[in-house]
């Protein structure tokens, strides 16, 4: 199994590899006719059990110790859906020179979705950060946007959103909310086996994302939606993108400062502050958007790669920081203690 570990110097996450073969694959053998309902009905069981997966792994009583932090919390929650989304709205200027508008809604949708759980705790626990308020921001952000992000979607999308209606909202309410809440109740009898096959868990999330991105993207094939994007508008797109995320990052970096947090709580806002999760804004897209979904995903696919590559390289920047260095020990009483020749010595 060691021979088989995907190398730390490669810079792609293999799952990111993954989702770019299932959408080849949707490119290449899209599902049509009794296939596309059979797809469309395995996605949304998928769904709704992925999100029963995340209510009963969250920790109510976790969550609740985190709330003593309300200040870093509310911090990421700001940056989450307050700053994310202005600078969102502020992208419309960009098109059509550098977006179209399918891409452009597809950009606002990427910054209504909320922050990641576990990308944030690894690159938090890299950078010697507090691990604690990542882990509760993460969650807290997951948890608020399954309300938050269809209510946003539905203020500022409107219309444009696709298949967005009221009905979505109910749809919504029905496909990820009510599994969530189950998964919570449950979670006082399945809890512990979840937590003892997390790993197994994982693989079966993991998958029903695939499931739900092979969905979008082969309707988007069928409808013929990628006709609509060019190579240019994918370059402007990803120039857009870039720096999206690093004036997110620099905003959480020095904004943290100016709050009056101290390192390791800056570290934690930066990132959980400054990411979007492709595991929560997948389904939603797929409920929201319906046959425009393969194209307002592929703005939250790209930047959920680029802010992998980008906050790893941060984080082991930040765990060399020398604040973050153990203190090395005086080195008068080593020498005192060598030279008395004693057994505690």
């Amino acid at each position: 199994m060691k021979r088989l570990r995907w190398p730390r110097w490669m810079p792609i996450d293999p799952y990111i590899l993954l989702l770019l073969g299932t959408v080849g694959l949707a490119a290449l053998l899209p599902a049509r006719g009794t296939g596309a309902d059979v797809a469309s009905g395995a996605s949304t069981g998928a769904i709704a059990f992925l999100f029963f997966l995340y209510g009963a792994r969250l920790s109510t009583r976790e969550a609740m110790d985190g709330v003593r932090h309300w200040r870093l919390h509310v911090t990421v929650l700001a940056c989450t859906f307050v700053v994310f989304p202005l600078l969102g709205l502020a992208s419309r200027g960009l098109v059509p020179v550098f977006l179209t508008d399918p891409l452009y809604q597809g950009l606002l949708f990427l910054t209504l979705v909320p922050s990641t759980i576990q990308s944030s705790i690894a690159f938090t626990s890299i950078a010697r950060g507090n691990v604690p308020a990542a882990i509760c921001g993460g969650s807290f952000s997951s948890l608020v946007g399954i309300v938050v992000t269809p209510l946003l979607a539905a203020a500022l999308l409107g219309g444009s959103g696709g298949g967005f209606s009221a009905d979505s909202v109910v749809e919504i309410v029905l496909q990820l909310l009510l599994p969530f809440v189950a998964g919570q109740v449950l979670r006082r009898w399945i809890g512990s086996f979840v937590a003892r096959h997390k790993k197994v868990l994982g693989l079966v999330d993991r998958g029903s994302i695939l499931l739900v991105v092979y969905t979008a993207f082969s309707e988007g094939m069928v409808q013929g939606v990628w006709y609509q994007v060019s190579p240019v508008r994918l370059a402007g797109l990803l120039a857009v993108e870039a720096v999206l995320l690093a004036v997110m990052l620099l905003l959480t970096w020095y904004g943290a400062k100016g709050l009056g947090f101290g390192r390791a709580d800056r570290i934690a806002i930066q990132f959980a502050g400054s990411k979007k999760s492709l595991a929560a804004g997948l389904p939603m897209a797929s409920v929201l958007f319906g046959a425009q979904a393969s194209l307002a995903v592929l703005p939250l696919m790209l930047f959920h790669q680029m802010q992998l590559m980008v906050c790893a390289v941060i984080a082991k920047r930040r765990s060399r920081d020398p604040e973050a260095l153990p203190a090395e020990p005086d080195a008068a009483p080593v020498r005192a203690a060598v030279g008395s020749g004693g057994r505690s010595a």
